[in-house]
Parts: structure tokens; sequence; C-alpha cells
């Protein structure tokens, strides 16, 4: 017997419209950052700032990729989709991941042709404008990332790696042009080499973030804590004599959950039945995002109560 929750593809409006609010912000900031970054990057001959801008205008795109993943994961479900459209969260992540894996190639390939075409020392101002830039991604980064972590979103997450990449894209050009503005001609491309090793952290984002997306996508184990937490929870409740199996997936900015729980064999199908639900409510008003709960009841015999053993007694007179 089995007893399944509401369907997944229910909306979640507050961590949909928190996820949007949070993607239109990086979308407002990477517009006015790109503008800036680039025109002052070809005025001052900073490639490292050019590069710095053309990856901003890469966080534009997976800003609103992400923006429109978190709208079509809440849409209800329907006839074509009877489990919702919760993995588009997942698809939104996915393609962000490779755009980050991207603006490296991109930056990676054109900082080595700079680096072997002599050019121009970077100008002074370049400085002040990337340490600017490097103060307002950290801070849109932090807040992006808190509101991805508050709501469960994958895709939201790797929107923040986008905006922190772009700030160490910048710090690394920031040093580089300090160096090049110390040390004259000579080290007129160390923002370029900046560029350049930059391109590795921003890869390395890359492939972390894919790597947890493709586990989603294919249904991957949830984290060992949830399971713990979940079976405690499904233990709590009246009647459940123990949890049998337990597997969760993520599922768009929550878990879906495939439980197994004993009850008493003896009891009726319609008390297992009731049963089945006290635990899907339990676990739905929890506090760790259980979109979906297929229960299942499995037979068991209670544990017989323990008596202690009659010992013999000795009469004396």
């Amino acid at each position: 017997m089995s007893v399944s929750a509401s369907t997944p593809g229910s909306p979640v409006s507050n961590p949909a419209t928190r996820g949007g609010h949070a993607s239109l912000a990086g979308i407002a900031v990477n517009v006015a950052l790109a503008i800036i970054k680039i025109s002052t990057g070809i005025v001052g001959n900073s490639y490292a700032l050019v590069a710095d801008g053309i990856e901003s205008s890469a966080d534009i795109l997976s800003s609103f990729i992400v923006w429109s993943g978190l709208r079509i994961s809440v849409i209800p479900a329907d006839r074509e989709h009877p489990y919702g459209h919760g993995k588009a969260e997942s698809v939104a992540a996915f393609v962000v991941a490779f755009a980050l894996l991207g603006a490296a190639g991109m930056i990676a390939v054109q900082s080595v042709k700079e680096i072997l075409t002599p050019h121009h020392m970077p100008a002074w101002f370049t400085l002040p404008v990337l340490i600017l830039v490097v103060i307002v991604k950290t801070t849109l980064s932090r807040f992006v990332l808190r509101t991805a972590e508050d709501i469960e979103s994958t895709a939201l997450k790797g929107d923040a790696w986008h905006h922190y990449s772009d700030a160490l894209t910048s710090a690394a050009a920031a040093i580089g042009i300090t160096i090049a503005l110390i040390g004259g001609e000579r080290y007129a491309s160390a923002d370029d080499w900046a560029a350049l090793l930059a391109c590795g952290i921003i890869a390395y984002n890359g492939f972390s973030l894919l790597r947890g997306t493709v586990n989603e996508l294919v249904d991957a184990a949830g984290p060992e804590e949830l399971q713990r937490a979940i079976r405690a929870i499904a233990s709590a409740v009246p009647d459940v004599l123990g949890v049998h199996k337990c597997f969760i997936r993520k599922y768009g900015m929550g878990y879906i959950v495939d439980l197994h729980v004993t009850v008493d064999g003896s009891i009726t199908v319609e008390a297992g039945h009731a049963i089945g639900h006290r635990v899907k409510d339990a676990l739905q008003k929890s506090p760790h995002r259980i979109l979906d709960a297929l229960i299942h009841i499995e037979p068991g015999t209670p544990a017989m109560p323990s008596h202690p053993s009659p010992t013999s007694t000795a009469s004396s007179v």
C-alpha cells in the first residue's frame, strides 16, 4: 500500500519569487558593469578589463537563463508533465555551468593572443574601476548565494558563482595592472597573465557546478544528513515501527522522497493508510522542502515487551 503526497509541480511562489528577484538584480548590475568595463578597458589598453566585461556580458545571459528556469520550475503539473516542471531549474543550472566553462575558454584564448602580441601599458584609471568591480561583484555574489541556499536552488548557486568568478577575474586583473604600472613596459602583459590565471578558477567553478547539476538530472541520492533527518521524522510518527528504505532526489527547489515504513501487520488497510498519511504530513511540514512523498507501508510485528525471568525463592523457617 502506498500513499502519495500532492503533485510536485504545485507552485512554490515565495522561493521562486525570491530567486527571480536575485537573478534580475544580477542582470541589472551586470549590464552596468559590462558597459563600464569594456569601454574603460578599450580606452585604457587593458584586455584583462575587456575580458572582464565580456564575462559580465555572459553573466547577463546566465542570469536570464536562471530567471527563466526558476519561473518554469514552479509551473503546475499538466497532462504532458504529470510530475511538474521542477527539472527546468536543474536544466538552467546545467546551461549556466557550460556558460562558465565557455567564458573561461574564450578569455584564455584571447589572453594568450594578447600575451604574444606587444601592446601598450594599461592606463592607471583602469585600476580604480577594477577595485570598484571587485567590491560590487563580491557583494552581489554573497547576496545571490544566500538566497540560493535559502531556496535550495542549484541554478541560482551557479549564478552566484558566475558573479564571484567575475570578482576573481577583476581582482586578478587589478593585481596584474598594478604590477604593470609599477614595473613599467617590461610588465605590460601582466594583466593578460592575470586574466589567464583567473580562467583556471572560473573553469574549476564551472566543472564543480556541472558535476552537481548532472547528479540532479540523473536523480542521484540526496544528502546523507537529509536521509537521516527524514528517517528520524518518520520514525517519530506514532504507530511506525521502523523505516525500511529511504530514497531522496532533488527536484527543482526541493526534494521528492520514496519511503518504506513498517507498521503492525495485523491492523486494517485503512489504519495503515492513515499512518502513511501521518508520515507524509510530518515530512511536508518539516523545514526540509519535501515537495512530494510516496509512502509504502510494510507489514511488521511489534516488538514484544520484555519481562523479567521468574526466579525461584527459598523460604526459611
